[in-house]
C-alpha cells in the first residue's frame, strides 16, 4: 500500500488545494525494515484512492464531486507519447524522493538505526536475579538514554542537512513538499526500529533463548490464608507489559520538520508501532510469560498442596478439636512432635528455586510456615500446661478438702462416726488415688519443663503439690486427737439424756391419768389440745430414744428399752381420735342446721354417715377397755360421751332426706318457688331461712312432693351441665392453620377433631331434644344445634374450596395459563381473592365460634365452590383441547399437561415430562437459541434430528412444537435406517454395529436378514447351509465383541443383537432342517420378516403387512423369541390385521406383557402399558382410547380382567366404536361426543390371569373384539441360554440346563410355600444377576459365577429345613465348586456399628440376612421380608439403611445414602392408598402411596429410595402394583398417569405370610424369609440387658436377674 508524505502526521494524500503541476511523493508502506529503504513511485491513476484514504485517516470532509472530476482529469491516465513524456517530466521536476538530501537521510538512518539496540539485556541474566521494578525501571532509564543520545548524535545531523543554502532558496510548495518526504522517511525508519526492538524484546522471552531471559526474583509469600507469589503472576504479566510499553513508547517525541524549523506549530513525527502489532507482541507476549511460569506455579502449587491446610483453618479445626477431647500426656507429646517435626521439615526444603524466568525465594514462606506449625505445637503445649495448672489445682483443693474435713469437731455421733469412717477411706484409698494423680502431674510437669515457661504462680502450684502428702501423717494425729476428745464429751451426753427421758415419762403417766375423766361436750377443744400436746411429747422423745441408742451403739454400751412410751401412745391416741370425731360433729351440725339454707349442699349430708361408722368404732374400743378398779361398775366418760354424740346423729337422720331434697345444688329459684307453696314458707335467699326453722315446721308429709321437684331440679341441672359442657368445648376448639408454601396464605390442616367433635355435639344436641326436659331448655337446645350444623356446613365447604383452591393455585400462578384461559383466570383471582380474605381472618384469630360468626361466611364459600365448578369445567374444556391438538397428552393425567403446558418460556423445562409422551426420548438436544437438533434416550444414546425444530416458532404453545418433534421424530428414525442400510455394506458389521443407535442397528439387520435369507432359499440346501455358516460367524464375532471391555451403550445394543441373531441363526437352521425351497413356504412367511421398500419398512408376517412406525424407543434390551413368542407374534400381527384386539392369557410370569410390548418395540409403535384396577371407570378408559385412536398408539391392558363388569361393558362399546371406524377406513369419527382424528395404527391388547381372586369374566361382546392366544410355560433353557450368551458367557448352553434342573429339583424337592416360585421371573433374576457378576468379574470361573447367582437369589427364600435340601442339589448340579468368600469387611464395620447405635445384637442370622437383603436389592427393585413377629423384619431394613447411609459419608465403596417411606397399607382405604376420583364431582385425589412414589420418582438425586410396605398382603391392594413389580416398572392410577420407576428406588414388603397373596405378585418378587425360632430370644434379652443400669451388668449381678 503506497502512501503520501505528510507534515502533520507522517500520511497524507493529494489535496485539493495542491498546484496543477504538484504530483503526490509516495513511499511503500509496506516494505520490510532493510536499509537503504526501496523507493516505489505511486502511479497516478491512485491518486483518488490516496485522496479518499488521507480524507478518512484525517476525519475531515471528502473533496466534493466537481474536485473530483479536476483531479481524474488532471491525473487520470492517458496512453498518448505526449502525455507520457510531460507526465514523467513533471514527476521529476516535483518528485521530493529523489532529492539529494533524501539519499543522506536514509544513509544517516542506516548508519544510527541499523545496529541500535533501545536497551541491552543480553547480560543482565548473568548479572543475577533482578525484582521485576528493578528491571522496568533498568529499560526505562536505557530507553532514555538510547533516545537522548540518538537525538543527538542522529537527529541533529539531518536537522543541518535541511537548513543548507540549496533548500533554504528553494520554492515553498516545493520546500513543504520536501520536509513532508522527509518526515514521513524518518517516520518509517523510526517505526521499523520500533518493531526490530518490539519483535526482539517478545522473541527474549521465547524458551529457546533462556540463556538470554532476564531472571526475575519472584518471593513467596503468606498473605492472609493465602499461599502466593509476590509478585504474583498477573502482577508479573502487567510488568513485563508495561516493559514492552517503556520499549514501544521510545522515540514518541521526535520533532517534525517543519516545526523545527520554524515552518508549522510544534508536532512530532508518527513513531507509534502499528496497533495490531503491538497487539499481537502483548499477547504473545503474555502467552510466553504464562508458559514461563507454569514451572513456578506448580511449585508454588506443591507448597499448597502441602502447607496450605496450616493457614486455610484445617489445622486451627484439628487443634481445636484435639485440645476439646480429654487427652494423655502421650497424646499431647505426640501431637506437639508431629508439629516440631513438620516445622523442621518446612525449614529443611529449599531456600529458592531456578527456572527460566524467575528465580522463587522461598525463606519467607518457609519461615512463616513453620512459625504457624511451631505456633499450633505452641497452643497444644499450652493446654497441656492449662490442664496441668487445672489438675494441680484441684489435687491441692482435695487435700485442703480433706484437711477441712479431718480437722472439723464433730458436733454429734453420728458425725463422729461418719469423720472416722471418712479417716478410714482416705487412708486406705483415697490417698493412695492422690498420690497416682501427683505421680502423673510429676511426670507431666518434667516434660513441661523441657517444652513450657511456668510462672512463678505455677512454680508455686507445683511445689505445694508434692508437699501434701508429707504434710498427711500430721493431719491424721490431729485428727485422732480431736476425735478422742469428742468421744469423751458424747459419752457425758448421752449419761444426761436417760436420766432425761425417765423424769419425761413419769410426768406424761400422770397427764394421761386426767384424760380418763374427760367427758364434758363444751370442753372438747380444750381436751384435744392437752392430748395433742402429749402426742408431740412422746414423739420428740421416740426421737431422743433413737438417738441414745445409735450413741449406746457407737460406745459399744447395751441399748436401754423404754417399753412405757409405746404403752402410752397406744393409750393416748383413741382419746384424741374420739374427741376428734366429737368436735368435727359439732362443728358440721352447726354449719347444717344454722347456716343459710341455700350455702347447703345435700352432697355434706353424706360425711354424716362416715361419722356415725367411726365413732362406732371408737365406742366399741372403750367399752371393751376394763373399767378403773375404783368404780368397777361405771360406765368411762369416753364411752357415755360418744354414746351421746351417736343419738345426736341418729335424730339428725330422721331429717336427711327432707334436707336433702330442700339442698339440692340442681334446685334453682323456679324450684324454690314450687317448694315454697308447698310447705307456706318463703325460701328465697333473701329470707335467711335455715334448715333449724324448717324442721320446726313438720315437713315429713310434704316429703314425697319435695322429693319429686328435687330430682327433676337434678335432672334438669345434668341436661344444662351438658349443654354447658358442649358450648364450653367449642369455645376452646380453633380451627388448625399453617402457611401453604411460599404464597403468603394460611390453609387448614388437621380438622378430623374438630370434625369428630361437631358431629358428637350434633348427636348429643339431637338426643337431647328427645327428651321430655325441652319445655325448659328447647329453644337453647334448638338454637344450638342450628349453631352446630352451621359450623359443620362451613367446615364441609370450606374444606371443599381449599382442596380446589390449593390445586388451582399451582395452575393459575403460571402466567402462561392465565393467558391461555383469561376467563377463567379471571374468575380464579376472584376466588382467590375471598380464599385470602378469609383465610386471613382466620389466621388473626382462629376460634370456631368467632369464625363461623363472620356475615355471609358460608355463602361466600358456596359462591367460590359455584365459581370453581365453572372453573374446573373451563379447565377441562381447554385440557381437551390441548389433547385434541397433541393426542399424546391422552396418556396423561391433567396434572401432568398443566405443568408441561404452563413451561412456554422456557421449553427446556418440559423435558422431564418427554418420557410421558415419548417413551425413548428422554432430553432434547437445545441450542442456544432453544432450537431441538436432537434426542437423547433414557440410556443416553443421542438421535440427530433432521430439522431442527424452532420452539420459539410455536409462540409458547407447547404442543406445536410436541407435535412438530413427534414427526421430526419419526423422520429422523427413517433417515437414521435408510443411512444405515447404506453403511451396512460398505463397512464390516463389527464396526457396523458400534457405529449407529440400537433400535436402528436391530431394524436394518433385520432388513438384511429377510434380504439375506430369501437369496439363500432361492440357492436350496446348499444357500441354506452356507448362510447358516455365516450367521453363526456373525453371532460369534459379536459375542466375543461383548466379553470385552465396551461401553454402555453398545453393550445394551449388542446384547440385543444377539437376542436377535440367535433367533435369526435357529430360523434358518429349522428352514435347512425342514427342507425349505420355496419363499411362500408357510415355514418362512410365519417369521417376522422386515423389508426396506420405497424408502420405508415395512414388517410382514404370514400374510400381513404392517408399517413399521419409527416409533424411536431408545436403546432396550428385546426378549428372548421362543416358539411361544413367534406364536403370539403371528397372532397379535393377524389381530391388527383384522381390526380386532389381541387377548393373551395364561399364568404369571409366561410373559403374556412382555411379548406385546416386544412386538411393539418389533413394529418401533409407542406401547402404553396400564395395570387395570377395580378402580377404573369407563372416563379413564375413554380417555385412553382417545389417545389410541389419535395417536396410532398401541395399548397394553394388564389384568383387564380386574375391571368392574359394568364398566367392561362400557368399554365393549367403546371398543367396538373405534374398530368400525378403522373398518370404515374413516379420516375422522365421532367418540363419545367428540370428533377425533383416526390413525388406523392404533391397536388394544389386553392380558388376563384367568382363574384369580378378584377376576370379572369377560362379557360376550368384548370377547367377540379380540383374538385371544395362550401363553403356558415357556422354553426356560432356551431363554437362559440366549441371555448368557447376551452377557457374554462363553458356556451359555450347559449352565443354562443347570439353572433350569436346579429348579426343577427344588420344585419337586423342597417343601410347598405359598412365597415359593420357581417361574420365568425366578430365572431371569438369576439371568441378570449372573449378567452382573460377569461384568464385575470377566474373568472369573463361569460356574462360580451362576452357582453365586442362583443361590444369592434363592437361598434367602428358603424355611431353615428346605436349605439343607437346596445345599444338596447345588453340590449335585455343580459338583466341585467351593464359592469363595465375598468381601464385606467395610460393610459388616458398619453394620456393627450401626447395630451398637441402636442397641442391636449382630448375630451371625441377622449378619446373614442382613446381606441377603442387601443383595436382592441389587438384583429385585421388588422384594419381601416374610416371616413372623419378632423376626426382624423391620431392624434388618433399618440397620441396613443406616448402614448405607454410614458407607456413604465415610465414602465406602462408592454406597449411596437411602431415603424410606413407610406405609401400612392396610390400615387406610384403597381411595387413600392409591388415589380416587369424587363420587360427584370426579375430582382426582392422590393416595398416599401416589404421593411418596411421586415424590421418590422426580427425585433427581442419586440416593436410595425405598418404599416400604409394613402390613398384610392381599390382593385388593397388592394387584395395582404388578406393572410396577415387573419390568415395566410403572405405577398406573386410575387417573390415567403412569410414573416411571427410577433405577434407584425399590418397593420393599414386609408381611407375615403370603397366603392371601396371587401367583403375579409371589413371581415378581424376591423373598427373603426371617424366622423368629433362627434369631432367638439371647438377642432380645442382651439388648435389654443393655439397658439396665450398670451396676445390674456386672456378671456378679446376673444372678439377681434370675
Amino acid at each position: 500500500m503506497y502512501i503520501k508524505a505528510n507534515t502533520d502526521n507522517g500520511y497524507e494524500s493529494g489535496s485539493a488545494s495542491q498546484p496543477d503541476g504538484a504530483a503526490a511523493q509516495w513511499i511503500d508502506r509496506d516494505t520490510p525494515p532493510a536499509f537503504p529503504l526501496a523507493v516505489i513511485p505511486k502511479p497516478p491513476g491512485l491518486a483518488l484512492r490516496g485522496l479518499m484514504e488521507n480524507a478518512w485517516k484525517q476525519d475531515i470532509a471528502p473533496p466534493s464531486k466537481d474536485s473530483l472530476e479536476r483531479i481524474d482529469a488532471r491525473v487520470g491516465l492517458d496512453m498518448t507519447k505526449t502525455s507520457f513524456v510531460e507526465n514523467r517530466k513533471r514527476l521529476d521536476d516535483t518528485l521530493s524522493i529523489t532529492h539529494p538530501v533524501m539519499q543522506i537521510i536514509l544513509e544517516l538512518c542506516y548508519r544510527n538505526l541499523s545496529t541500535l539496540v533501545l536497551v541491552d539485556l543480553s547480560g543482565c541474566r548473568s548479572a543475577g536475579p533482578l525484582d521485576h521494578q528493578s528491571l522496568q525501571d533498568k529499560i526505562n532509564v536505557g530507553c532514555k538514554r538510547t533516545e537522548d543520545n540518538l537525538l543527538r548524535i542522529w537527529l541533529e545531523p539531518i536537522l543541518l542537512e535541511l537548513k543548507k543554502k540549496s533548500i533554504y532558496y528553494m520554492k515553498e510548495p516545493e520546500k513543504i513538499s520536501l520536509f513532508r518526504c522527509a518526515s514521513v522517511l524518518v517516520s518509517n525508519q523510526l517505526k521499523a526500529l520500533l518493531k526490530k526492538c518490539t519483535d526482539e524484546f517478545v522473541e527474549l522471552f521465547h524458551p529457546r533463548n533462556q540463556h538470554l531471559m532476564p531472571l526475575i526474583s519472584v518471593s513467596l509469600t503468606l498473605n492472609g490464608a493465602t499461599l502466593q507469589m509476590s509478585p504474583t503472576v498477573a502482577e508479573l504479566e502487567a510488568s513485563v507489559s508495561a516493559m514492552l510499553d517503556c520499549v514501544t513508547n521510545t522515540l514518541q517525541k521526535v520533532p517534525n520538520f517543519q516545526s523545527t524549523l520554524g515552518r508549522a506549530q510544534m508536532s512530532f513525527v508518527d513513531a507509534k508501532v502499528p496497533e495490531e502489532v503491538l497487539c499481537s507482541a502483548h499477547e504473545t507476549l503474555k502467552t510466553r510469560v504464562c508458559e514461563n511460569l507454569e514451572e513456578p506455579v506448580k511449585h508454588l502449587q506443591t507448597f499448597v498442596d502441602k502447607f496450605a491446610w496450616l493457614v486455610d483453618g484445617s489445622a486451627r479445626a484439628r487443634v481445636e478439636a484435639f485440645v476439646a477431647e480429654q487427652r494423655c500426656l502421650d497424646d499431647y507429646a505426640k501431637e506437639v512432635e508431629w508439629f516440631m517435626v513438620l516445622a523442621e521439615d518446612i525449614m529443611s526444603l529449599p531456600v529458592r528455586a531456578h527456572f527460566t524466568m524467575v528465580q522463587l525465594e522461598c525463606q519467607e514462606l518457609k519461615e512463616e510456615l513453620a512459625a504457624k506449625a511451631r505456633s499450633y505445637a505452641c497452643i497444644i503445649i499450652e493446654k497441656l500446661a492449662a490442664v496441668h495448672r487445672e489438675e494441680n489445682i484441684q489435687i491441692c483443693s482435695e487435700f485442703e478438702s480433706i484437711k477441712d474435713r479431718l480437722l472439723k469437731p464433730p458436733e454429734s455421733i453420728q458425725e463422729m462416726s461418719e469423720t472416722i469412717q471418712f479417716t478410714k477411706e482416705v487412708q486406705e484409698d483415697r490417698l493412695g488415688e492422690l498420690q497416682q494423680q501427683i505421680e502423673k502431674v510429676h511426670c507431666r510437669l518434667l516434660y513441661l519443663l523441657d517444652h513450657h515457661s511456668f510462672a512463678k504462680e505455677d512454680l508455686k502450684l507445683n511445689s505445694v503439690v508434692t508437699l501434701w502428702p508429707q504434710k498427711m501423717p500430721a493431719i491424721f494425729k490431729r485428727a485422732d486427737e480431736i476425735i478422742l476428745k469428742g468421744k469423751e464429751k458424747g459419752e457425758k451426753e448421752m449419761v444426761d439424756r436417760r436420766k432425761r427421758l425417765k423424769i419425761d415419762f413419769e410426768v406424761l403417766s400422770g397427764s394421761f391419768q386426767e384424760f380418763q375423766e374427760y367427758s364434758e361436750m363444751h370442753r372438747v377443744d380444750e381436751y384435744l389440745k392437752n392430748i395433742r400436746a402429749v402426742l408431740k411429747q412422746l414423739k420428740e422423745a421416740a426421737h431422743v430414744i433413737v438417738t441414745v441408742n445409735k450413741e449406746e451403739a457407737f460406745f459399744a454400751q447395751d441399748q436401754s428399752s423404754y417399753p412405757q412410751m409405746e404403752e402410752l401412745k397406744k393409750s393416748v391416741e383413741p382419746y384424741e381420735q374420739l374427741f376428734s370425731l366429737v368436735q368435727q360433729w359439732q362443728q358440721t351440725e352447726s354449719r347444717w342446721m344454722d347456716g343459710p339454707l341455700h350455702e347447703q349442699s345435700s352432697e355434706y349430708f353424706d360425711s354424716d354417715v362416715e361419722m356415725e361408722r367411726s365413732l362406732f368404732k371408737v365406742q366399741k374400743f372403750f367399752q371393751k377397755k376394763p373399767p378403773a378398779a375404783e368404780q368397777p361398775t361405771l360406765q368411762s366418760p369416753a364411752v357415755v360421751l360418744s354414746a351421746t354424740v351417736l343419738k345426736m346423729i341418729a335424730s339428725f337422720k330422721v331429717h336427711r332426706p327432707v334436707l336433702m331434697a330442700l339442698c339440692n345444688p340442681a334446685i334453682r329459684p323456679r324450684h324454690r318457688e314450687q317448694m315454697s307453696a308447698l310447705i307456706g314458707a318463703d325460701l328465697t335467699p333473701e329470707t335467711g331461712v335455715t334448715a333449724r326453722t324448717l324442721l320446726q315446721l313438720n315437713l315429713n308429709p310434704h316429703l314425697d312432693q319435695l322429693e319429686s321437684i328435687s330430682t327433676h331440679a337434678s335432672k334438669e341441672f345434668a341436661l344444662e351441665t351438658k349443654l354447658r359442657a358442649m358450648k364450653d368445648d367449642l369455645v376452646a376448639l380453633s380451627f388448625p392453620n399453617k402457611l401453604y408454601r411460599e404464597t403468603g396464605v394460611h390453609i387448614l390442616h388437621s380438622v378430623e377433631d374438630l370434625q369428630a367433635t361437631l358431629e358428637d355435639h350434633i348427636v348429643k344436641s339431637q338426643s337431647m331434644m328427645g327428651t321430655a326436659l325441652t319445655k325448659e331448655f328447647g329453644i337453647q337446645i334448638k338454637q344450638w344445634e342450628e349453631q352446630l350444623i352451621h359450623i359443620q356446613d362451613v367446615t364441609e365447604e370450606w374444606l371443599k374450596v381449599q382442596s380446589r383452591w390449593v390445586y388451582l393455585e399451582s395452575i393459575f400462578s403460571s402466567e402462561d395459563i392465565m393467558q391461555q384461559i383469561p376467563e377463567e383466570g379471571r374468575l380464579f383471582k376472584i376466588v382467590d381473592a375471598t380464599w385470602r380474605d378469609i383465610m386471613g381472618r382466620c389466621a388473626r384469630d382462629s376460634r370456631v365460634l368467632e369464625v363461623t360468626a363472620q356475615p355471609d361466611l358460608l355463602e361466600k364459600l358456596q359462591s367460590s365452590n359455584h365459581q370453581l365448578d365453572t372453573i374446573d369445567k373451563g379447565l377441562n374444556v381447554y385440557l381437551e383441547k390441548k389433547r385434541l391438538s397433541f393426542p399424546r397428552f391422552f396418556f396423561l393425567s391433567n396434572d401432568e399437561m398443566l405443568e408441561i403446558l404452563s413451561e412456554t418460556k422456557d421449553p427446556t423445562r418440559v423435558q422431564p415430562h418427554l418420557k410421558k409422551c415419548f417413551e425413548g426420548i428422554s432430553k432434547l438436544d437445545f441450542l442456544p437459541d432453544l432450537e431441538i437438533q436432537g434426542m437423547y434416550s433414557s440410556e443416553g444414546e443421542h438421535i440427530q434430528l433432521v430439522e431442527n425444530i424452532s420452539t420459539a416458532a410455536a409462540g409458547g404453545a407447547v404442543e406445536k412444537w410436541l407435535v412438530e418433534l413427534e414427526s421430526g421424530m419419526i423422520r429422523s428414525v427413517r433417515n437414521e435406517i435408510g443411512r444405515s442400510i447404506e453403511a451396512y455394506t460398505n463397512t464390516s458389521r463389527i464396526n457396523w454395529v458400534k457405529e449407529w443407535p440400537g433400535q436402528v442397528v436391530l431394524c436394518t439387520s433385520q432388513i438384511y436378514w429377510t434380504r439375506e435369507v430369501e437369496e439363500a432359499i432361492k440357492g436350496g440346501t446348499k444357500g441354506l447351509k452356507k448362510y447358516y455358516k455365516k450367521l453363526r460367524n456373525q453371532l460369534s464375532d459379536i459375542v466375543e465383541l461383548v466379553r470385552g471391555d465396551l461401553p454402555k451403550q453398545t453393550r445394551i445394543t449388542l446384547g440385543a443383537l444377539i437376542t436377535i441373531d440367535v433367533h435369526a441363526r435357529d430360523v434358518v437352521a429349522e428352514l435347512l432342517q425342514n427342507g425349505v425351497s420355496s419363499q411362500n413356504d408357510f415355514q418362512w412367511l410365519s417369521q417376522l420378516r422386515y423389508y426396506w421398500c420405497s424408502d420405508n419398512v415395512r414388517v410382514r408376517i404370514i400374510s400381513c403387512d404392517v408399517k413399521y412406525a419409527y416409533e424411536y424407543l431408545g436403546n432396550s434390551p428385546r426378549l428372548v423369541i421362543t416358539p411361544l413368542t413367534d406364536r403370539c407374534y403371528r397372532t397379535l400381527v393377524g389381530a391388527f390385521s383384522l381390526n380386532l384386539g389381541g387377548a393373551p392369557e395364561g399364568p404369571a410370569g409366561t410373559g403374556k406383557t412382555e411379548t406385546t410390548k416386544d412386538l411393539a418395540k418389533a413394529l418401533a409403535v409407542q406401547c402404553v402399558v396400564f395395570n387395570c384396577s377395580d378402580g377404573l371407570d369407563y372416563i379413564a378408559m375413554s380417555k385412553f382410547f382417545k389417545g389410541l385412536a389419535s395417536t396410532g398408539a398401541w395399548a397394553c391392558f394388564d389384568e383387564f380382567n380386574r375391571i368392574e363388569l359394568e364398566v367392561l361393558s362400557v368399554v365393549a362399546q367403546q371398543i367396538l366404536c373405534i374398530q368400525r371406524a378403522v373398518e370404515l377406513h374413516a379420516e375422522k369419527f365421532d367418540f363419545e361426543g367428540t370428533q377425533l382424528t383416526l390413525n388406523p395404527n392404533c391397536f388394544v391388547s389386553i392380558t388376563m390371569n384367568p382363574g384369580y381372586a378378584g377376576r370379572s369374566e369377560l362379557p360376550d361382546n368384548l370377547k367377540a373384539l379380540f383374538r385371544t392366544v395362550a401363553m403356558m410355560v415357556p422354553n426356560y433353557a432356551l431363554i437362559a441360554e440366549v441371555s448368557l450368551y447376551s452377557s457374554g458367557f462363553l458356556h451359555a448352553k450347559p449352565l443354562s440346563v443347570k439353572i433350569v434342573t436346579t429348579y426343577r429339583l427344588c420344585s419337586e424337592q423342597l417343601s410347598s410355600q405359598f412365597h415359593y416360585d420357581y417361574g420365568m421371573r425366578a430365572v431371569k433374576a438369576v439371568l441378570v444377576a449372573a449378567g452382573n457378576l460377569k461384568l464385575k468379574f470377566p474373568e472369573e470361573d463361569e460356574d462360580i459365577l451362576v452357582l453365586r447367582s442362583i443361590k444369592d437369589v434363592n437361598k434367602p427364600k428358603f424355611l431353615s429345613h428346605d436349605i439343607p435340601l437346596f445345599d444338596g442339589i447345588i453340590r449335585d448340579v455343580f459338583p466341585g465348586i467351593t464359592l469363595p468368600e465375598a468381601d464385606y469387611k467395610r460393610f459388616r464395620e458398619a453394620a456393627e456399628h450401626c447395630c451398637k447405635s441402636k442397641n442391636l445384637q449382630l448375630t451371625d442370622t441377622f449378619w446373614e440376612k442382613l446381606i441377603q437383603t442387601y443383595e436382592m436389592m441389587i438384583v429385585r427393585h421388588g422384594f419381601m421380608l416374610v416371616g413372623g413377629p419378632i423376626a426382624g423384619k423391620t431392624q434388618v431394613l433399618r440397620v441396613l439403611a443406616d448402614t448405607l447411609n454410614f458407607m456413604s459419608e465415610r465414602g465406602y465403596g462408592n454406597e449411596r445414602k437411602v431415603r424410606y417411606t413407610t406405609v401400612n397399607p392396610k390400615s387406610i382405604t384403597m381411595g387413600q392408598l392409591f388415589g380416587e376420583f369424587d363420587a360427584v364431582s370426579h375430582e382426582w385425589s392422590d393416595g398416599i402411596v401416589a404421593s411418596a412414589f411421586r415424590k421418590f420418582a422426580s427425585d433427581e438425586s442419586p440416593d436410595r429410595k425405598w418404599l416400604v410396605f409394613d402390613g398384610p398382603i392381599d390382593t385388593l391392594w397388592i394387584e395395582s402394583l404388578n406393572t410396577v413389580l415387573d419390568d415395566n416398572k410403572k405405577l398406573c392410577l386410575m387417573n390415567g398417569e403412569i410414573i416411571q420407576m427410577p433405577d434407584e428406588m425399590s418397593l420393599i414388603f414386609e408381611v407375615d405370610d403370603l397366603s392371601r397373596a396371587s401367583p403375579a405378585t409371589v413371581s415378581r418378587c424376591g423373598m427373603i424369609f426371617m424366622e423368629p425360632s433362627q434369631l432367638g430370644l439371647d438377642p432380645l434379652f442382651l439388648s435389654w440387658l443393655n439397658t439396665l443400669p450398670d451396676a445390674l451388668r456386672e456378671p456378679e449381678s446376673r444372678s439377681l436377674l434370675g
